[in-house]
C-alpha cells in the first residue's frame, strides 16, 4: 500500500487556487454531500461545531473516496489533540488563535516525528499508516503534512511576519471574524479598519512566501480576496447554506420577508 499523497499541500506549493467549504453539521454523510458538490478543500470543524474525534474520523472517511481534502480545525493547537487527528489520517491542520512564532514553532514540533518534533509513535494503532500497512510511514508522514496557522488577534497580525516564516508552516489563515472582534468591530468583519488590516495580511503572508487563505460567504469579498492572491478560500458553511434555504422556503409559503444581513458575512 502506498503512502496517501497531500494533493492539497502540493496545490498549495504549486499556487493552484482552491475552493473550499465550512462544514459544520458534524456528519458524515452531510460531509459526503459536500464532497460530492466537487470543492477542492473541506474544512470540518471541530473549534466551534459538535466535533469528537469519532465524528472527525467518520467525515474523514466519507470523503476520502472523493477529490475534496479534508483539512480539520481543532479547537487548540494542542500536541496531545493533534497526535490523535494525525493518527486517525488528517494529513492539513488548521490550528486556530496563534498569536506568535513561538506557538507556531510548537505546533510545527507537534506534527512531526522525532526527532524534529515530539509526535507521539503509535502507528500500529493508527489508520494514518493503515496499521502499519504503509511501508516506511514513519519516514515518509512529516512530508505530507501540511500546517496552516490562523491569524485572528491584534497581537498575531503584530506579529504576522515572524509567524510566516517558520519553518514548517505552509500557509497562514486569517480568521476575520474574531479578527473583526479583536479590532473593535465584532460581527462587522466589512469595517474598513478589519478590511485594510485583511489586505494588509496577505500581502504580507505572500510576501514571506506562504499560501494565504480566508473564510468569507460573502461573494464579492470572497472574490477580492482571490484577486488579491488568497490561494485557499472558503465560500460558504453549510450550516449557514442550509439555514438561508430552510428560511426561504418557509418564507415563501408562510409569507413574510427573509431579513437580509446588515453587514458581510462570514459564516
Amino acid at each position: 500500500m502506498d503512502m496517501p499523497r497531500n494533493a492539497f499541500k502540493q496545490a498549495l506549493a504549486n499556487n493552484e487556487v482552491q475552493i473550499g467549504l465550512w462544514l459544520g453539521l458534524a456528519n458524515g454523510y452531510c460531509a459526503e454531500l459536500a464532497a460530492n458538490a466537487d470543492f477542492d478543500w473541506l474544512l470540518i470543524d471541530g473549534e466551534h461545531a459538535p466535533n469528537d474525534l469519532r465524528t472527525i474520523l467518520e467525515q474523514v472517511q466519507a470523503i476520502a473516496p472523493y477529490q475534496a481534502q479534508p483539512v480539520v480545525r481543532p479547537p487548540i493547537g494542542e500536541t496531545e489533540l493533534i497526535k490523535q487527528y494525525l493518527d486517525i489520517g488528517v494529513q492539513t491542520l488548521l490550528v486556530p488563535m496563534v498569536d506568535n512564532a513561538e506557538q507556531a514553532r510548537a505546533t510545527v514540533r507537534a506534527t512531526r516525528y522525532p526527532p524534529e518534533g515530539v509526535r507521539g509513535v503509535g502507528s500500529a494503532l493508527a489508520r494514518a499508516s493503515r496499521w502499519n500497512s504503509i511501508p516506511g510511514y514513519l519516514d515518509k508522514a512529516d512530508g505530507e503534512i501540511c500546517l496552516l496557522v490562523q491569524i485572528e488577534t491584534r497581537e498575531g497580525l503584530k506579529n504576522l511576519d515572524e509567524i510566516a516564516a517558520v519553518e514548517g508552516v505552509d500557509g497562514v489563515f486569517i480568521g476575520p471574524a474574531d479578527l473583526s472582534a479583536s479590532l473593535g468591530h465584532r460581527g462587522n468583519p466589512g469595517h474598513k479598519e478589519v478590511q485594510n488590516a485583511i489586505e494588509d495580511g496577505i500581502r504580507r503572508i505572500r510576501q514571506a512566501g506562504k499560501a494565504a487563505g480566508i473564510l468569507s460567504a460573502d461573494r464579492t469579498l470572497a472574490k477580492r480576496y482571490l484577486e488579491l492572491g488568497c490561494t485557499f478560500v472558503a465560500v460558504g458553511v453549510d450550516t449557514s447554506l442550509l439555514m438561508g434555504a430552510l428560511k426561504e422556503l418557509a418564507t415563501t409559503f408562510k409569507g413574510g420577508e427573509t431579513p437580509a444581513n446588515s453587514a458581510p458575512s462570514v459564516y
